[in-house]
């Protein structure tokens, strides 16, 4: 990579996604505003298509976490898939209503919507081209002219065909420069088409040149472009594969949007429950955080599928650079010139962070960090050297000036076993061949273990550890629609009952952590179907996949330092004795974001230089948190304790004129979960048709306490009162519960159409707020 051959400004644009967002809400607005998707694909306002997703009620949400565009599916107001065709004269009258609605209820900022006028119409309603090409375009643009009737400064996208038809698509541009659609050429504003096939990976670069060269033949454009659907289910998710679609979207600098393969609202297969991240989630974020210009990279084998890809950035006003790598199980060797010593001095400080697949509804927290060194520049060039093992991985590289303390790795001891390699009793590997079939859902090694359905199953495997402790184990598992529940045995002894939370599937994996004390040397562990060897654990008949184990250090710790901030406001980096620093004061704010494991109390640690004392504006996810103030000028550092729900959360700080903050640091402070209050359902006042419910021994349920209650809402009679403890006074406070909610639509041919619940929680004499409840894949499976 050639950091002296710059390729234009960071687009930013190739994480979008179709029905990313489902609901105000859904996802967490931290994990939106982190992964910041420049473009969502959304349905049209009071459409039938899915029960969620309507472009109207994300706008909000979506613009206020940094997204720029909502691209409106306008077919998907029609029920059924493929489109019922009614006519073009039922669709005209709904386009008329959906674009009035929108120009109604968005006057300011309508020019963010972008219209699809057809949806991959080469498969439905006009797949004969020799038959149906001049009714399209008839139908086109009667469409086309609806929409800028109604606002004449409407942009439009399309032909949005299912995938790259050069001969179709001429026809169309010809007929569209040709053509009049309300004072204009019936030219679309932005061009789109669908990548939607693994041969995309090789495909994609050579159909880009293709339709620039057929907008120069035909003297148009050139266009802007968006390839709003793309990739497979098994590339969602898994960073070492979503690197090789970011690569070549952002080398050419168009937007994206991933596919929608599964259900609405977690961020197209990259969002864990309602605010948790997975693995791939922090390559979004990462690729959201690339600010300058991208430079020249060229990968060994580009253009051929599954093989390491890489993109680099160099921002000058913040003397960094990055590079986004993955995508091969080799260990890799980047080779970096033109480094600019005016920029990056002659000494840097090079850090390589690793995010892996964790699972589609497995929880990862801040990217370990597997290597740091401090070198010097030779020319403006740089070897460094990445780990191999792992094909699913991704990895992010940033060379800084050198200032403050060397860099150091900080990744803990961890293992990972494949299930399918361990000792097997009544239970069978299934291959999950993803390279044949690219529909097929990510698993790792490509391979899991099934049918664990009698009292005798069980997958054993040997480790060895390094020292006495506490180590994590990390069991990826498909627990199909239901809870379910694992005994554990260490050394062949039971040491605890594992709960499985439910998926969606069998192969739409989740992982569940569980803590084992361990002697240094070597183990057996066991999971098993049953913890007495005859009766069988309600829900065990669970796929495996994987296990990883990871020693545990300490409480749970996290570093955040400068470079990790976003800017804003004014803001800047400045790099001295002691390290970088964001330079604050008036409106400049960094933020960062701040991912936990579980609920509870944690320590923010603010460490910085400050000018003169004052008092830093900290906010958690939008709420101040007040007394955190810097006492005097010079080195020093502030903390706030406060309660953080599992996942991702905004941090966003502030300051004094002069301040510079050089970091945060999150810590557990699991002495403090002693002061908040907890109340089983069943013990609070019930009202209406709200019952009690206890859990059938046959369950596998998480309900605490064997019981839960249910029937709530659907009527405003129907209700649960809390009384407020004694001690709690005036002031704000968090609620959390623990619900389920497995509400959905069927009949759709791939989509889980999932729906999310609300409740309205209300004070007595005071205000109402509105919770809203993520689908959670089964009645008796509950999450906070």
């Amino acid at each position: 990579m050639d950091f002296a051959q710059r390729t234009g400004p960071v687009h930013g644009g190739a994480t979008g996604m179709l029905y990313g967002l489902s609901d105000p809400g859904v996802p967490g607005d931290s994990l939106v505003a982190g992964a910041r998707p420049r473009t969502v694909a959304q349905k049209a306002p009071d459409g039938d298509q899915h029960p969620n997703g309507d472009a109207l009620k994300i706008a909000d949400g979506f613009f206020s976490a940094g997204g720029e565009e909502i691209v409106v599916y306008m077919q998907d107001v029609y029920s059924k898939w493929p489109y019922e065709n009614l006519g073009i004269d039922d669709y005209l009258a709904k386009v008329d209503a959906m674009v009035r609605k929108v120009v109604a209820e968005r006057p300011q900022d309508k020019g963010r919507f972008a219209w699809v006028p057809f949806n991959e119409p080469d498969g439905i309603w006009y797949q004969n081209w020799s038959t149906m090409k001049q009714k399209f375009f008839a139908d086109w643009k009667a469409v086309v002219e609806r929409i800028r009737s109604i606002d004449p400064g409407a942009r439009i996208v399309g032909p949005n065909e299912a995938r790259y038809n050069p001969g179709r698509l001429r026809d169309f541009l010809t007929c569209a420069r040709d053509t009049t659609c309300g004072g204009k050429t019936c030219l679309p504003d932005i061009m789109a088409w669908h990548e939607l096939s693994r041969g995309s990976l090789a495909a994609y670069r050579g159909h880009h040149a293709d339709y620039r060269q057929m907008e120069r033949d035909l003297g148009i454009g050139p266009l802007p472009i968006n390839i709003d659907e793309y990739g497979n289910r098994r590339d969602m998710s898994v960073p070492g594969q979503m690197i090789q679609w970011i690569t070549m979207f952002e080398d050419t600098k168009v937007d994206a949007d991933m596919a929608f393969w599964t259900y609405a609202g977690n961020l197209s297969d990259h969002a864990v429950r309602t605010r948790q991240a997975n693995g791939a989630w922090w390559l979004l974020k990462w690729y959201a955080d690339l600010t300058g210009q991208t430079v020249k990279v060229t990968p060994p084998r580009p253009d051929v599928p599954d093989t390491v890809q890489a993109l680099a950035a160099v921002d000058p006003s913040v003397r960094r650079g990055t590079v986004l790598v993955g995508g091969g199980a080799a260990p890799v060797r980047l080779d970096v010139s033109g480094l600019d010593p005016a920029v990056f001095g002659r000494q840097v400080d090079v850090v390589v962070s690793r995010t892996t697949w964790t699972g589609y509804e497995g929880d990862a927290t801040q990217p370990p960090v597997v290597a740091a060194t401090r070198t010097t520049l030779r020319d403006g060039t740089l070897r460094i050297d990445l780990p191999g093992g792992d094909v699913m991985a991704a990895y992010r590289v940033t060379i800084v000036p050198s200032s403050g303390g060397a860099p150091a790795a900080g990744a803990p001891w961890s293992v990972s076993v494949e299930a399918e390699s361990a000792t097997l009793t009544s239970a069978q590997a299934y291959d999950q061949d993803t390279t044949a079939d690219p529909q097929l859902y990510a698993t790792s090694g490509k391979r899991d273990v099934g049918s664990m359905n009698t009292a005798r199953s069980a997958v054993t495997f040997p480790v060895t550890v390094p020292r006495d402790g506490r180590y994590r184990l990390g069991i990826f598992q498909g627990a199909n629609k239901a809870p379910g529940r694992h005994a554990l045995f260490v050394d062949g002894k039971l040491d605890r009952i594992v709960q499985y939370s439910a998926n969606l599937g069998w192969t739409y994996r989740g992982r569940t952590d569980v803590e084992v004390e361990l002697t240094a040397g070597a183990h057996e562990l066991s999971l098993r179907t049953s913890a007495d060897g005859t009766t069988t654990l309600p829900g065990s008949d669970v796929t495996l996949d994987r296990f990883d184990l990871t020693e545990i250090t300490g409480p749970e710790r996290a570093a955040y330092p400068a470079d990790e901030a976003r800017l804003s406001g004014g803001a800047g980096v400045v790099r001295e004795g002691r390290g970088a620093a964001v330079t604050l004061g008036g409106a400049a704010r960094a933020t960062f974001f701040a991912a936990v494991s579980e609920d509870g109390y944690y320590d923010l640690t603010f460490s910085y230089k400050a000018a003169r004392a004052g008092d830093l504006d900290v906010r958690v996810d939008g709420r101040r948190i007040a007394g955190v103030r810097a006492t005097r000028p010079g080195e020093a550092a502030s903390r706030a304790r406060v309660y953080l729900p599992a996942g991702v959360s905004v941090i966003e700080v502030g300051g004094p004129a002069g301040l510079r903050l050089r970091g945060l640091t999150t810590v557990r402070a699991e002495e403090a979960d002693a002061a908040a209050h907890r109340i089983e359902a069943e013990q609070a006042q019930l009202a209406g048709t709200a019952r009690v419910v206890t859990v059938p021994a046959t369950s596998g349920s998480n309900a605490s306490g064997g019981a839960y209650v249910g029937d709530l809402g659907n009527g405003a009679g129907n209700t649960l009162t809390l009384t407020r403890p004694a001690g709690f006074g005036p002031g704000e406070y968090v609620l959390l519960a623990h619900y389920a909610n497995a509400d959905r639509n069927t009949g759709h041919p791939y989509n889980t159409d999932v729906i999310s619940r609300f409740l309205d929680i209300t004070e007595t004499g005071g205000a109402t707020t509105r919770g809203v409840f993520r689908h959670g894949y089964a009645w008796d499976n509950f999450w906070s």
